[in-house]
């Protein structure tokens, strides 16, 4: 029975796992949608939208006391979740969180693509809502 058991495994080690959620994190941010398999999909989705929710109260809470620097801890939990790439955190904060302060979650949707040709994996398209890549 899977009574109790929480996340996807994704037949990969802790450390192979923890690496790909912040590969397929940091690529969705910069191309706004990545082609990857259904289960990977599904795995980053999660992650993605709770950096952009960090994002956005970090914003929120430096603008409600009128003090930049209290979006610093927002972005340094951020940034240890990104790999400490500095350009990647920029993005999340300077464009993707002011894109989403109104949408109260939901960043990210998924569609389904059909099998993959070599091996039947399920393909799937996860891209960001409301983000054009011509901005």
């Amino acid at each position: 029975m899977r009574h109790r058991i929480h996340g996807k495994k994704l037949n990969r080690s802790t450390s192979h796992r923890k690496a790909l959620r912040m590969n397929l994190a940091g690529q969705l941010f910069v191309h706004g949608r990545i082609k990857t398999t259904f289960h990977k999909a599904k795995f980053v989705q999660g992650h993605a939208e709770r950096l952009i929710t960090i994002a956005k109260r970090g914003l929120a809470r430096a603008e409600e006391r009128g003090d930049e620097l209290v979006a610093v801890h927002a972005r340094r939990q951020v940034a240890r979740r990104l790999n400490n790439d500095r350009d990647l955190v920029g993005k999340v904060f300077d464009e993707l969180a002011p894109l989403y302060v109104d949408r109260p979650g939901g960043y990210t949707r998924i569609y389904k693509l059909g099998p993959r040709k070599g091996d039947n994996a399920e393909m799937a398209l996860i891209e960001l809502v409301d983000y054009s890549e011509d901005d």
